[in-house]
């Protein structure tokens, strides 16, 4: 692994990472991978330990009251950092795009939440869009790999071409498009709409396994729990990580709906940063 070499004069980015609550509770490994791609990016990153939910629940809900005070405490605890970065397009998009108007009318609370929102990235787009990450020099095992554009990070956030970059500059990876990679998994309506939901999942691994691939990648770990599950419950034999993971050479854990390492799994190692 190459530690990467900043100017002396370049002061270094000091990000708090807002893991998730599904990172948090589900999937760690992915929170670990999101900070190894920011420690060699130059970055020093911390990870405030009382950190929460980003309110995503409550907004979705029209519960205002309860998204607001859920906002202000994340305002408040992430507000002195220079970035504030999340493994996640769905929860990004709640800090970044719906945090300000919760506080319409109030001009103080307003005017934090928008200095707050500016700094808040996706991941991947924080490593393309504001370090100039040009590549990863990792070293994937996976033959073939191909990439799901999750709905929330696609229509707030406009995350589409940061995550392929990174992946399509991995040696011995080959990123194949699957057919309407911007279809919804159907995750959104598991609760109030399952019959959707179901028809929508079954479409969405209909492309998964006809594009060929062996491992499905997102960036948002609920849309990738659906996947994985409506995959194993059909026998695909298809791996399914996170974006982070592979970007960052993470493979230890095993593929998400998986209790144990299958033999014959895709790994990636020797994670090295190039910037501009």
């Amino acid at each position: 692994m190459t530690q990467l070499e900043l100017p002396l004069a370049a002061p270094v980015p000091r990000v708090g990472l807002f893991v998730t609550c599904l990172v948090d509770l589900f999937r760690p490994s992915v929170g670990f991978a999101a900070i190894r791609l920011l420690e060699e990016a130059g970055c020093a990153v911390e990870v405030p330990r009382t950190q929460s939910c980003c309110g995503q629940p409550a907004h979705t809900s029209g519960d205002r009251s309860d998204a607001r005070a859920i906002a202000e405490a994340v305002i408040e605890m992430f507000e002195g950092f220079d970035y504030v970065v999340v493994p996640s397009g769905a929860c990004a998009g709640i800090l970044k795009r719906q945090y300000p108007g919760l506080f319409a009318g109030d001009t103080a609370w307003e005017a934090r939440a928008k200095s707050f929102a500016a700094k808040v990235f996706e991941l991947t787009s924080f490593l393309v869009d504001v370090l100039k990450v040009r590549s990863v020099n990792a070293r994937a095992d996976a033959p073939a790999v191909t990439y799901q554009d999750c709905c929330a990070g696609l229509r707030d956030l406009d995350i589409r071409r940061q995550p392929r970059q990174l992946l399509s500059s991995i040696d011995g990876l080959e990123l194949i498009e699957m057919r309407d990679a911007e279809a919804c998994c159907g995750f959104g309506g598991t609760l109030k709409y399952p019959e959707a939901d179901s028809a929508a999942a079954a479409r969405k691994t209909d492309m998964i396994r006809a594009s060929g691939a062996d491992m499905l990648v997102a960036g948002d770990l609920g849309c990738l729990m659906a996947m994985a599950g409506k995959l194993r419950r059909e026998d695909s034999g298809m791996a399914v990580r996170h974006v982070a993971e592979v970007l960052a050479g993470m493979s230890d854990a095993p593929p998400i709906g998986v209790l144990r390492e299958q033999p014959g799994a895709a790994k990636t190692s020797g994670l090295e940063v190039a910037r501009d």
